[in-house]
């Protein structure tokens, strides 16, 4: 057995699967050996993503729905329960970047919004996993923050208020769960993913050249992590966020000293709503 290889039968249940970083930490858990639940808000691109792991040789299943919608929350656990008989792994990838904006201009209703996606349905979904199969078998819960969750940067004040809260509430689950469930996080840096496609699309050169390892990075980049995370190859590793920034965290100690590329684009980007 690899060092991320499942244990035999394991079902992992990946939110906001049908593309970027959902997907592909569904397809690497799928290699792995995972049998999957996927989630997304889009049913059309939800089947797609299905139907493509399991061309592959994935035994995949999907439940449309967004996971601020405690009933769909719901619906994906009972369908990993009743369709595979466990879930042993719970990947919290769905967020939104809404609200964009100073937040001082902020609508607190949208405000409200960003932490029912991205800490909310986090904590729902782990205690629904706890309930329906963790808390008498064990299991791996991983939760996708961001590394804009320990700066402040221009426009994107929901978004990194929300992450650190969502950083902190794995710190929380990790002591509470202990020992039976371990809790961590990954933390990506600019990922080519449709949600940032404002921040990189036209400035792809520019922004490599201010990371150390010299590229934005790819979902694969964080769903080699999560795999790793989420496998008894980190059985003694709870309560961790792992950075997956391509260098962001020491791009000063490399000797940039220009303002961060990301900053920049945010400052001067206006987001397409998620």
């Amino acid at each position: 057995m690899t060092s991320a290889q499942a244990r035999e039968g394991a079902v992992a249940l990946v939110t906001g699967a049908s593309r970027g970083i959902g997907l592909a930490v569904a397809r690497a858990l799928a290699k792995c050996g995972h049998r999957l639940v996927m989630t997304a808000r889009e049913p059309d691109a939800l089947e797609a993503a299905v139907a493509a792991l399991r061309a592959e040789g994935a035994q995949a299943v999907g439940c449309p729905g967004g996971v601020a919608d405690s009933g769909r929350a719901r619906a994906a656990v009972d369908l990993a329960t009743s369709e595979f008989g466990r879930l042993d792994v719970l990947v919290n990838n769905a967020a939104t970047n809404a609200p964009y904006g100073a937040l001082m201009d902020v609508d607190l209703t949208r405000w409200r919004a960003a932490f029912t996606v991205n800490v909310e349905s986090a904590l729902h979904l782990t205690q629904l996993a706890w309930r329906a199969w963790m808390r008498e078998h064990g299991g791996a819960v991983v939760n996708i923050c961001s590394e804009g969750a320990s700066h402040v940067g221009p426009n994107v004040g929901a978004y990194g208020t929300s992450k650190a809260a969502l950083l902190h509430l794995t710190a929380q689950l990790a002591g509470e769960l202990a020992p039976l469930v371990r809790v961590n996080s990954v933390s990506p840096g600019l990922i080519r993913t449709e949600m940032a496609r404002f921040v990189w699309e036209g400035a792809e050169e520019q922004l490599a050249a201010s990371l150390p390892l010299a590229r934005i990075g790819e979902p694969e980049d964080v769903a080699r992590a999560v795999t790793w995370l989420a496998s008894d190859a980190a059985e003694w590793v709870t309560g961790t966020d792992v950075l997956v920034d391509g260098g962001t965290s020491v791009r000063a100690a490399a000797g940039g000293t220009a303002p961060y590329a990301v900053h920049e684009r945010l400052r001067a980007a206006a987001p397409r709503e998620p």
